[in-house]
């Protein structure tokens, strides 16, 4: 029986620059960052959260170089998934990630049935959504 939820991952085009965003814009907390070889693993998460995001670059030692170029095209496109994170005001987040330099927002917070949420994207072109629930 599976139990829980460890790490999924976002494609990423610079992991640094992913460390920026998601920790200093967002305000997630940096979870692991280890070098070995040539490959860095690095993980963000919701502060206190212990489910994982692993940016991850495409390339070597994961997908050969064709495989690569594909995925950063597709990251680029925002058609490779997307991440949902939830908040208690949405609208003040909102206004806190204008603040922290945020400008790539699909959608303001917007009222739904089902809650109110906001969309934005990545520095690479993944896709988030914010949801304060109803």
């Amino acid at each position: 029986m599976i139990t829980k939820l460890n790490v999924a991952t976002v494609y990423v085009l610079d992991k640094d620059e992913a460390l920026d965003f998601y920790v200093d814009k967002l305000g997630l907390e940096k979870g692991n960052d280890v070098q070995q070889g040539d490959y860095r693993w690095l993980t963000v998460r919701v502060p206190g959260g212990q489910t994982e995001i692993n940016l991850e670059k495409p390339g070597p030692p994961l997908h050969d170089d064709a495989t690569a170029e594909q995925i950063r095209e597709l990251v680029t496109k925002g058609a490779i998934g997307g991440l949902v994170f939830v908040t208690d005001d949405a609208r003040g987040l909102y206004e806190e990630l204008k603040r922290r330099g945020v400008t790539d927002f699909t959608q303001e917070p917007t009222d739904h049935f089902y809650g109110t949420d906001m969309g934005l994207r990545d520095p690479f072109g993944n896709h988030i959504r914010i949801l304060q629930q109803g």
